[in-house]
């Protein structure tokens, strides 16, 4: 059966293309805030709704936004969603805002976000850019629940506060810990390039809408790639000016 637009855009999000999963972005928040599934969760569907608000304007100003300054005007977009939902969170629900403190105003750097709306938002409809976010979202808020739930297992012996293991296991504490972060992330990448799963890690991710492919490692040299038609053509030019005894040839 053909799935229609929309819900190609919510698998998209969640399995084809997770931002953490798949793509490797927002490894800030990933790293940081899952010591616990609960936090991981929470973490995961407030960046959503961010994320899905953020998508929502950025598509309905698209043709008002100049081209030439999207980029800033995209961050204030953002920047206010940002802010919104920090006012809400510590008007409603103050034991939430507690619990991931700084990380809440930092939604705002997240790439996962500004990549949604410069690759997508900003070139479709709105019914399809909102449903873009929510699924970004929530496969953003699967891959951190799945990561904050190992890590609280293993390092607490516990499952979203509940003690689901013997007593006679004694919690490996270092994986609720900064590096247990990088243990449980490395090892979940490990496994992908094993069994060779898409991932970005192993080459196997679908690229980028951008011109360079999002890779900023791709970058080097004097150029940036972002904003040109292409990276081969850039390379073609830089091969050219070489050739040319380093006056670009017309």
């Amino acid at each position: 059966m053909k799935q229609n637009r929309y819900t190609e855009r919510l698998i998209n999000g969640i399995i084809k293309e997770n931002p953490t999963f798949i793509m490797m972005l927002g490894m800030c928040p990933t790293l940081a805030v899952t010591t616990s599934g609960t936090n991981g969760l929470y973490m995961g569907l407030t960046t959503t709704v961010v994320l899905m608000f953020s998508n929502l304007l950025i598509s309905v100003l698209r043709k008002v936004i100049p081209d030439k300054v999207r980029i800033p005007a995209y961050i204030v977009v953002i920047a206010t969603m940002v802010t919104i939902v920090e006012m809400i969170l510590k008007a409603y629900i103050p034991v939430l805002n507690d619990k991931l403190g700084i990380y809440i105003p930092l939604i705002v750097v997240n790439c996962i976000i500004m990549g949604r709306a410069e690759a997508y938002a900003g070139k479709n409809s709105v019914g399809l850019s909102l449903f873009d976010g929510i699924g970004m979202g929530l496969g953003f808020a699967l891959a951190l629940t799945v990561i904050g739930s190992i890590r609280e297992l293993l390092g607490a012996g516990t499952f979203f506060g509940l003690q689901v293991t013997p007593s006679s296991f004694k919690p490996i504490s270092i994986f609720v810990m900064a590096p247990g972060a990088f243990f449980v992330l490395s090892i979940l990448t490990a496994l992908q390039n094993k069994f060779k799963l898409p991932s970005a890690t192993n080459g196997s991710a679908s690229s980028s809408n951008l011109s360079c492919g999002s890779s900023c490692t791709g970058c080097s040299g004097s150029h940036c790639y972002a904003g040109t038609n292409s990276r081969e053509n850039i390379i073609q030019t830089d091969k050219n000016t070489d050739d040319n005894g380093g006056k670009e040839k017309k």
